[in-house]
């Protein structure tokens, strides 16, 4: 599959998202409904990325996930919360191209891109309501589709649904100094009783996504985790670190005790986290190893 795509043919859009969902559901390293990846190895964790394409660019440089680059000097890579930037053009939202590009470097690099479930992507399947800085979002996003593709709209539609759907909930990482997981979100405490903490060992169904019930739903829109919370999760999963996105971090991360470090990758301070899989940082490191994004 090629990473270098007519944006504006519907045929080569509608055939990356095909590729870049074979690739989500056929990877070796999908497992259930999430990716599980193991040391030796390097990550470079992420937070959400709202259609920065020049932190997108950087982000596969760091990777060594670019055209020519050397195999044996690639890393796994996060991706999440694609699409529905703050910047519009003219009120409309062509951030399909983003996802598309997405898409197409999974289907590259099957075992080292990790395309995780995130809110908007569901939100926009799905068809739910989300205002923005006062901005319909999906209705925005809807209309870049139909901007860019007329009567074939519908179609590159279905195939960007397909694509979410194929998304893993999670990127599961065995080191040696304890297990990682790689999130979008996590349910929030007051939602744990309707959470059904097996999702990570099975299957997705559609009962999944279901707005407000669906365990995936609840998962990828939870905020205001709390230590009690995440060490019941620590004790169900074995995780030793939470790395998450959705919330909304100024510097580009913040902490959340004990467990949790939640990243921004969008926005002018956001930052990635670098990490060996042979000897990843502890929590009280990670703050001081995140990597800024911008110049």
């Amino acid at each position: 599959m090629p990473t270098t795509i007519d944006l504006n043919d519907p045929d080569a859009v509608c055939a990356a998202f095909c590729a870049g969902g074979e690739a989500n559901r056929e990877s070796a390293c999908r497992t259930g409904s999430i990716d599980v990846i193991s040391a030796p190895g390097r990550l470079i964790a992420t937070g959400d990325l709202h259609d920065n394409p020049i932190h997108f660019a950087r982000l596969l440089e760091v990777a060594r996930l670019r055209d020519g680059d050397d195999d044996a000097e690639r890393a796994h890579l996060t991706l999440h919360e694609i699409i529905h930037p703050e910047r519009l053009i003219n009120g409309v939202d062509f951030s399909y191209r983003a996802l598309a590009r997405v898409a197409a470097v999974k289907a590259k690099h099957p075992e080292h891109v990790h395309t995780l479930l995130a809110n908007h992507e569901l939100a926009q399947v799905l068809g739910s309501g989300i205002i923005k800085n006062g901005v319909r979002v999906v209705e925005a996003f809807n209309d870049g589709l139909d901007y860019a593709f007329a009567g074939e709209a519908g179609r590159v539609a279905d195939a960007i649904a397909d694509f979410v759907r194929s998304m893993p909930l999670a990127l599961r990482v065995h080191t040696p100094a304890g297990d990682i997981l790689c999130a979008h979100s996590l349910p929030g405490p007051a939602m744990m009783g309707r959470f059904d903490p097996s999702i990570l060992s099975r299957d997705l169904t559609e009962d999944d996504y279901q707005p407000r019930r669906g365990s995936a739903h609840l998962m990828i829109w939870g905020r205001g985790y709390d230590d009690e919370q995440l060490e019941d999760l620590v004790e169900r999963w074995g995780i030793n670190l939470f790395i998450l996105g959705h919330e909304h971090a100024p510097d580009g991360a913040m902490l959340v005790e004990p467990n949790a470090l939640v990243l921004s990758s969008d926005h002018d301070r956001g930052v990635y986290l670098p990490i060996d899989l042979d000897c990843p940082p502890s929590v009280g490191e990670c703050l001081s190893r995140v990597v800024p994004l911008g110049d």
